[in-house]
């Protein structure tokens, strides 16, 4: 369906674009109030199947172990830090630096790659 060559590159960059979307949708579940609200539902669904488009795409060229720990990492992050931002969420201590150590896992695995 999708025959397209992709380069390391290229896959790296579908696969933040595909790390960013699922910070997307896991937020527009919030908004969507249990797929009640169409719009916010609409880009929640849009997003949630970009996303793994992208991320299948990107394991033509990043192994699967490191293209998914990357991809569940910079959504855990993105959703943990809005989470904080946008709904009031605790900032505490050991929640932030949580998400310190799961960006340290992020960098650390392109690193390796």
């Amino acid at each position: 369906m999708f025959n397209i060559p992709v380069s390391p590159a290229l896959a790296w960059a579908l696969l933040f674009g595909a790390g960013v979307l699922e910070i997307v949708w896991a937020v527009g579940l919030r908004y969507s109030e249990g797929f009640t609200r169409p719009w916010p539902s609409v880009v929640t669904v849009a997003a949630m199947g970009l996303s793994i488009v992208l991320l299948g795409l990107s394991l033509k060229a990043i192994p699967l172990g490191t293209a998914y720990a990357i991809w569940g990492g910079i959504g855990t992050v993105g959703v943990a830090a809005l989470g904080i931002w946008l709904f009031d969420e605790p900032a505490t201590l050991m929640r932030v630096a949580s998400i310190a150590l799961i960006t340290l896992g992020i960098v650390g695995l392109k690193l390796v790659d």
